[in-house]
């Protein structure tokens, strides 16, 4: 019932939070609409001062119906006057609708809030139900460390501190398996025999230590002992003798750390019920990723070695990234991003060329989100930014290439179904709130699935350059349209974008220069006759600038004298297209001039 209880709850903060995304698109609206009044009413003033300048007196009406007045004695108002009046009284109604309109959505917003705290507060209460003292399973793990040193001949003591720290009891079951797995292997290849610590100058009995603390949302699990540590010798020859280590290949220690997680790999000499099968330290790390944790190893040769593994409190609800890459969202739980790096496109290929990112003094790997998904063919979107994360789960790192940021955001994870259950990376799933269902990724798992062979230089520098010519083939052509009538902005972006097209609109000459600083289109459209800088001035800038004196220039225009066509060849307009034109013919051009700069 409680289950029952914590999932509706989640609905609930999940229906409140679609309302948010609605609140904030009417108030983006509403602004919108006051800008709209603001400018409207600006206008109507010079229109009621220019007919107030222009104020027609009527000779022939004053002699019938105002004989005794002067014209200049006597205003008589024309019907421009009138409208001018008329359309003043209709901008104020608009304007008090809106102001009501504001003020009922503060109103909203308010109380929304205040139902938000609410239903927090519910959440945590029905949480606090669910988390459990991790001491509660401490007599088990004591049992399991008093086995395995009678089994093995070895002498442990286990101590478990800060064992009243309460633990979702969902996240205590998962990992009750994995802290007894490394708990055995504490003993069996951390403790040494009581000979041998003798030997060394050691206690007779070995001694772990199981420290729990919270860390924000997180419980961090570290379980260190005072044995011999990791054998990284050892490590190395049964890499080299399965394959995993080249023979030539002489790998650090945290590469060699990690090899301790590849499934099937054991340094034991021989098969027992405790070590030796190649089952377990492999599971542990897929558990803790499933729960969306991480574990990091620390190893002092001779001295012991020191498990880290980091939990979430609860499993129900977490913070996390929201990402868009291509057409769908996914989220990253927000504990495993590190930085965010907002980079322009001379970075990004800077990045892309060296297959790798470097930031305080640590490596991360470089990719495209999509390929850690098996999307080969899908292309980054071209964008004056590009905006790649910087992510750690224990001492693996990596930098994700993604399309768009969406922000952090407080989500209920959801059990994506059995379809996922056994699928590295994916720990659940969410609703958004407009109703999109959003994948929760663990990408540093994504990637580690993903064994490539090693390429020799040539082959690698072969294999960058057919990617570098894939990317150019497939990337997503965009499309410049100036234009100073949002209606034709409208029609001809739809109309572009239904054919697979990436639109940016400008307004004017200058809207167009100032998106042009850091971007650079495949293909511009110009209409001539426009405010603050007309087509043929921002013709003239664009062939003047070393950057862009390349983009095709098609000039949409109602003006067919022979006269404007000439001046635009002149100026270095591409085609001068006249209106009304075919769909066909102005999509024609278009790929006409894309596939001639490709080529």
């Amino acid at each position: 019932m409680i289950d029952r209880f914590v999932n509706e709850a989640g609905e609930v903060s999940i229906a409140r939070t679609r309302i948010e995304g609605e609140l904030r698109t009417l108030r983006r609206s509403l602004l919108d609409l006051t800008e709209n009044v603001i400018r409207l009413r600006n206008q109507l003033r010079e229109v009621e001062i220019q007919a107030e300048g222009q104020m027609q007196s009527r000779i022939a009406q004053a002699e019938a119906q105002h004989s005794d007045f002067d014209p200049l004695e006597f205003d008589r108002f024309t019907r421009l006057q009138e409208l001018t009046r008329m359309m003043a009284e209709s901008v104020g109604d608009v304007t008090t609708i809106q102001q009501n309109l504001l003020r009922n959505l503060d109103a909203a917003d308010t109380a929304l809030h205040a139902q938000g705290r609410l239903s927090r507060d519910l959440q945590q209460a029905l949480m606090g139900v669910r988390m459990v003292p991790f001491e509660e399973l401490a007599d088990r793990l004591y049992r399991v460390v008093r086995q395995t040193a009678k089994e093995l001949g070895k002498r442990a003591n286990l101590d478990i501190q800060g064992g009243a720290i309460e633990i979702d009891r969902s996240v205590l079951d998962r990992m009750t398996a994995p802290l007894e797995h490394l708990l055995r292997n504490a003993i069996a290849h951390g403790i040494e025999t009581p000979d041998l610590r003798a030997a060394a100058g050691k206690p007779e009995f070995g001694q772990i230590t199981l420290r729990l603390t919270q860390l924000s949302n997180e419980i961090a699990l570290e379980l260190a002992d005072d044995g011999r540590g990791l054998d990284y010798e050892r490590i190395l020859a049964r890499g080299r003798s399965v394959g995993l280590v080249g023979a030539d290949e002489t790998p650090g220690e945290n590469r060699l750390t990690q090899l301790i997680f590849e499934p099937g790999f054991s340094t034991a000499e021989k098969v027992s019920g405790v070590a030796g099968r190649g089952v377990g330290m492999d599971v542990v790390k897929n558990e803790t990723l499933s729960v969306g944790g991480r574990i990091e190893i620390f190893s002092d040769p001779g001295q012991g070695s020191r498990f880290l593994v980091h939990l979430p409190l609860t499993l129900a609800v977490t913070q996390a990234l929201l990402v868009r890459s291509g057409e769908r969202t996914y989220a990253i739980p927000s504990n495993m991003v590190e930085q965010a790096l907002e980079l322009k496109e001379a970075a990004l290929e800077d990045i892309r060329a060296s297959g790798q990112v470097e930031w305080k003094e640590a490596v991360y790997p470089f990719t495209y989100l999509p390929r850690l998904l098996g999307d080969n063919q899908a292309q980054p979107a071209t964008s004056r930014y590009h905006w790649v994360l910087l992510v750690r789960a224990g001492s693996q790192t990596l930098a994700v290439l993604i399309d768009e940021l969406r922000g952090n955001q407080e989500i209920v994870v959801k059990n994506a179904g059995p379809q996922f259950v056994r699928l590295q990376g994916y720990s659940g799933a969410t609703v958004l709130p407009d109703g999109e269902i959003s994948l929760i990724l663990n990408p540093v798992a994504l990637a580690a699935r993903q064994v490539a062979a090693p390429l020799d230089a040539e082959g690698a520098a072969q294999e960058a350059a057919e990617t570098e010519q894939r990317v150019a083939q497939t990337r997503i052509p965009s499309v410049m349209v100036v234009d100073d009538s949002l209606t034709v902005r409208k029609i001809t972006s739809r109309l572009l974008e239904r054919e697979g097209f990436q639109v940016v609109t400008a307004k004017d000459g200058v809207d167009a220069l100032e998106q042009l600083g850091d971007y650079r289109p495949d293909v511009m459209l110009l209409d001539i006759e426009m405010p603050r800088m007309d087509g043929f001035d921002l013709a003239r800038n664009v062939r003047a600038d070393a950057r862009l004196k390349d983009v095709p220039i098609i000039m949409i225009t109602s003006r067919m004298a022979d006269k404007h066509r000439n001046y635009a060849y002149e100026i270095g307009v591409n085609h001068y297209l006249g209106k009304p034109y075919q769909e066909e013919q102005l999509l024609e051009l278009i790929t006409g001039f894309i596939a001639a700069q490709r080529t």
